[in-house]
């Protein structure tokens, strides 16, 4: 394998007030592991971005003292029984990172993605699987089918944007001409950028037919990315 494995994991731990917080790790472990850290994702719906960011930082440090060994049982141990310190540290520093957040606007911002795929051999059940991503990323935006053509349009936060392209990569959601399951291939992206003011915000994840160029053309002028449509749909239509 070319591109490592990824898995995900997740474990309840006790927090500050004895409560369960589910934390959602991926981790990603690339061909040279565990000579090379794995990238890590850290996400739960109890604890804040900022939180969840100081807990990737945390494991990544503690990542560096396992280096050239096995450490993923080593992190997850870690985080069960540090959690609480890294959410009272993160606690302390919380209001200078508002100051800054403020100032600035947010801190990462939301991130826009589009992908082109060259085709889909198992209609369906991809169709699910990027549903499914996108949900568990809380990532909004379309996944539009225009006669050969077909696009995924997604905003969210840079981390969830990132864990989707490592996931679109890695994983085996098709299949070959012999039916046996793949992984993607013939994708490319076409941009990844931080969302303008001009810009739309999808409320929800959409699956869309277009019938029509119009039709898919009038879907991204509504949404604010005529500039978008216009750079990277002529090639596509050759």
């Amino acid at each position: 394998e070319t591109h490592g494995v990824s898995f995900r994991i997740q474990i309840s731990v006790k927090e500050l007030l004895d409560t369960d917080v589910l934390l959602k790790l991926l981790f990603h472990l690339p061909v040279n592991y565990p000579s090379t850290l794995p990238d890590i994702s850290v996400n739960s719906d109890q604890l804040t971005r900022a939180q969840c960011m100081d807990v990737k930082e945390k494991l990544l440090e503690q990542a560096k003292q396992h280096l050239s060994e096995p450490m993923v049982h080593n992190l997850i141990l870690w985080v069960q029984q540090h959690l609480k310190d890294v959410i009272k540290q993160s606690a302390k520093i919380s209001v200078c990172k508002e100051k800054t957040t403020l100032s600035k606007g947010t801190e990462d911002g939301i991130w826009m993605l589009l992908v082109h795929l060259d085709h889909m051999r198992a209609k369906a059940k991809y169709v699910k699987t990027v549903e499914k991503w996108a949900s568990n990323l809380r990532l909004t935006g379309r996944l539009m089918f225009m006669g050969k053509i077909i696009l995924i349009l997604l905003q969210g936060d840079r981390s969830s944007i990132k864990e989707y392209l490592i996931l679109q990569k890695t994983s085996k959601v098709d299949v070959d001409s012999s039916g046996k399951k793949c992984k993607e291939k013939m994708m490319r992206v076409l941009c990844e950028t931080e969302v303008q003011s001009q810009h739309k915000r999808f409320q929800t994840f959409e699956i869309k037919e277009y019938l029509t160029l119009e039709e898919l053309q009038k879907e991204f002028e509504t949404a604010g990315l005529t500039t978008l449509f216009s750079e990277f749909m002529p090639p596509l239509l050759k």
